[in-house]
């Protein structure tokens, strides 16, 4: 399942709850002491809240990856080596402005004759893959487990006893949400007629005193929105989304009789079952905005005037099509890396996750072989907010199964920051790990591309990962020599260590060091990476 954040709705009632580098010197923290480093106290600008994740902690006061200052200091307009970048993900908008001019082209293949011209075994993949078909909508994996009566006895009550709940807190929360849209719909029609317009403010509403309990309602209720948005029709939006949210949970994620497969024509359950998709992995509708979003954020055109930079300047967005709304299959994943491998892609990008996985050992051998290959898989953590080492929170694909040694040295696992620095800087829903979590960079209301020439803001892990698979591309792009393994090294200690505790899950009172929730202890800098990866490939750093 894809990794955006739910935006969490508390207080309404009980019942709610929403969800040139060779003269630089490497700097292992911005200043002598990164704790030391002010607190910002001003609201970030509209500017910085687009931008913010490009932006150096010692300069902004703000925990991003200083891609600008990379930019600024050492890259300058050197473009380097093109490095082609996949996008594991849902379908991406290939038409939009932002990325039309940095997509993967198989040159091998001629548009459009139905002909496998390159004999890579795919017909017409001109931009990459879809495993999906015309499939979207997808049911979660224990669902399937239930449905299809999967692994053993222990893996199936497990599963049924997830199914069951989250479907009745789907159906319960839904109905909950679209009573609480109702009433902000309301209160905002009758602040509307007292105010005499529709864009009143928080402080004029603030100021009114009611004269009757209805419009003491009306007020009550406009106040609880704005803790969660600037205005009511924005609250109003973020309600219908949890309640397509929810839906789509009733309707497909946890119903057992939905069917979401059936017309890609496979067997998902037969790794040898290889004839099947196409070679349009355009996403299919707005909704279907993910992937989209994941790709600007590695890629977007630079410094062209619209939306937004992406963090690598020279790279190829190939998209392969493999991540429903709902459960990927493990066969999509598994043949999607191998075939982001087999046409040339070094950095893999994966902002997806789930909690169980039948066939964990084809992705596994999938990971095994892009390693042999020498190409990163850079993938995100789980949004959760809970611990992914302990051994009821599993989240697939991992390189470390059952907590044990890495089959191999090329995943780097990304949790997510928020643009606060200190002691909220771990945003609440990222998951964390000593074992299973590498490294945090910005992952927090993200803005970046999305269907139809949009651009918006979203939160996840699925929004850190692509910032790190950027600075991995960004590497490998001035450094084409570094091996895969050699990138993740770098990303890893190159770093910022943050030696002060920060937030669990939003916890009050939960706290720890990122050394003790990652196995890096720091937040990816793209900055100390170029300086360090330079000393690596002139063999001046020894990792």
């Amino acid at each position: 399942m894809k990794f955006v954040s739910p935006k969490t709705i508390l207080g309404f009632s009980a019942a709610l709850l929403l969800m040139s580098c060779g003269s630089a010197a490497l700097v292992s923290t911005p200043i002598e002491n990164i704790d030391t480093s002010p607190l910002k106290i001003a609201d970030l600008s509209d500017v910085e809240k687009k931008n913010w994740g490009h932006l150096d902690l010692a300069n902004d006061t703000i925990p991003g990856m200083s891609v600008d200052k990379a930019y600024r200091t050492l890259i300058g307009n050197k473009k380097g080596k093109t490095v082609i970048v996949a996008v594991l993900d849902s379908g991406m908008d290939l038409k939009h402005e932002d990325l039309d001019d940095v997509l993967w082209v198989n040159k091998g293949e001629r548009v459009g004759d139905g002909k496998d011209n390159d004999n890579n075994g795919y017909i017409d993949d001109i931009h990459g893959w879809n495993f999906l078909g015309d499939s979207y909508n997808e049911q979660l994996e224990a669902t399937r487990i239930v449905k299809q009566k999967l692994g053993d006895a222990a893996t199936q009550a497990k599963a049924k006893q997830q199914v069951d709940e989250k479907y009745a807190k789907a159906v319960q929360t839904k109905q909950s949400y679209e009573q609480f849209l109702q009433a902000v719909k309301n209160s905002h029609e009758s602040l509307t007629k007292e105010f005499g317009k529709s864009d009143y403010t928080k402080k004029e509403v603030s100021a009114l005193k009611p004269t009757t309990e209805a419009m003491q309602n009306t007020i009550g209720v406009a106040k609880q929105a704005y803790s969660y948005a600037d205005d009511l029709p924005s609250f109003m939006k973020l309600l219908t989304g949890g309640i397509k949210q929810f839906a789509d949970q009733a309707n497909y994620n946890y119903n057992v009789n939905f069917d979401g497969r059936k017309i890609v024509g496979d067997n998902p359950y037969d790794i040898k079952d290889t004839d099947y998709g196409d070679g349009n992995p355009q996403s299919r509708s707005e909704d279907e905005s993910h992937g989209t979003h994941v790709a600007g954020i590695i890629g977007a055109e630079r410094n062209n005037g619209k939306g937004a930079n992406g963090v690598a300047n020279n790279v190829e967005i190939m998209s392969i099509r493999a991540v429903p709304n709902g459960d990927e299959y493990d066969k999509d994943i598994a043949l999607g890396i191998r075939y982001a491998v087999d046409n040339g892609a070094k950095v893999i990008n994966a902002s997806f996750g789930k909690s169980f996985s039948p066939n964990a050992e084809w992705v596994y051998d999938a990971l095994k072989y892009a390693a042999a290959k020498d190409v990163l898989f850079i993938h995100a953590a789980g949004n959760d907010g809970a611990n992914f080492d302990a051994p009821n929170k599993p989240n697939f694909p991992n390189d470390a199964v059952n907590n044990g040694p890495e089959i191999a040295d090329n995943v780097i696992t990304v949790g997510a920051l928020g643009p606060k620095y200190g002691s909220e800087m771990l945003a609440t829903f990222s998951n964390y790990g000593k074992i299973n979590v590498d490294v945090f960079a910005p992952g927090d209301d993200i803005y970046s591309s999305m269907p139809n020439n949009n651009y918006d803001f979203q939160g996840g892990t699925s929004m850190a990962a692509p910032g790190v698979a950027g600075v991995a591309a960004l590497i490998l792009s001035q450094y084409p020599s570094l091996s895969a393994s050699q990138v993740k090294k770098i990303i890893m200690q190159s770093g910022l260590p943050i030696k002060a505790k920060v937030v669990l899950g939003g916890e009050a009172g939960k706290v720890a060091t990122l050394e003790e929730i990652s196995t890096s202890g720091r937040i990816v800098n793209a900055y100390n990476a170029l300086i360090m990866a330079e000393g690596v490939s002139t063999g001046k750093i020894q990792l």
